[in-house]
């Protein structure tokens, strides 16, 4: 079996939604990193672009859950490279919610930005990947709040559900042109981390996950790069966890702590 080059993007383009920081600017670095020409998005310009040596991604500003701005969004990226390949829908997240004091608006701007804005950008992307002889790629950045709901993430537990139902569904109406995929994201160490999980970025959660620390940027990143190349070529509907194999059970915590305690 010759595998080629299997992370050799040269000459591809790819697309990161929310590209501009976090997880989404090292989508796009490692995508720059392969050799694609890379565009990302958000709705202001940041200071600074992903970048890989001399090449650095393309800024385009875009409301992607506006389906006319994300339609536009990708004629733009088409515009200025001919083509578009991979398309990664990143944007996405929320700060969490009281379910039952939560405000109709909260819920619906959640819920239009990780679920609404993913299946309008991938629509505008299978119409330029469905016409070019080579197909493409779409890829979904999940959470394991979709399959494993927490306190205070009500509307955006369900959104995330309802983006791997949608990639399921995707999968299944665009192959074989279009293939779409899904990653399950688990707790990630990011500059916003320290906010989230305590002023040490993770490490004291680190102990609820069997790989025993947080996944970092990177580790989607290449987990993106897979389900993007030849390799995956055969891969299509599919729910890639990266989560570190999630978190230890409550029960199994407070035993362990016990015996230790003991």
């Amino acid at each position: 079996m010759d595998t080629g080059s299997p992370l050799d993007f040269t000459g591809r383009v790819v697309l990161v939604t929310g590209g501009t920081k976090g997880i989404g600017a090292a989508i796009a670095g490692a995508f720059l990193c392969a050799g694609a020409d890379v565009v990302v998005c958000g709705r202001n310009a940041p200071r600074t672009l992903p970048a890989s040596g001399s090449r650095q991604a393309v800024f385009l500003p875009a409301d992607v859950r506006d389906p006319a701005a994300a339609s536009s969004l990708v004629d733009a990226a088409v515009e200025r490279f001919g083509r578009l390949d991979v398309l990664v829908n990143n944007a996405g997240g929320s700060p969490d919610a009281d379910a039952a004091t939560v405000s109709p608006r909260f819920v619906e701007k959640i819920v239009a930005l990780n679920l609404l804005a993913p299946f309008y950008v991938a629509q505008a992307a299978h119409r330029v990947m469905g016409a070019q002889d080579s197909g493409g790629a779409v890829i979904n950045i999940g959470s394991v709040s979709g399959q494993d709901p927490q306190p205070g993430t009500a509307a955006y537990s369900a959104a995330k559900a309802g983006l791997l139902a949608l990639t399921k569904a995707l999968a299944l109406e665009w192959a074989p042109a279009v293939r779409v995929n899904h990653i399950t994201t688990g707790l990630i160490r990011t500059e916003s981390a320290a906010a989230v999980y305590g002023p040490d970025g993770g490490t004291a959660v680190a102990g609820v996950i069997p790989m025993g620390r947080m996944a970092v940027p990177d580790d989607v990143a290449r987990a993106c790069l897979f389900l993007a190349g030849d390799l995956s070529g055969y891969i299509n509907g599919a729910d890639l966890a990266v989560h570190g194999g999630g978190e230890f059970p409550a029960r199994y915590l407070a035993a362990k702590a016990a015996g230790g305690a003991g």
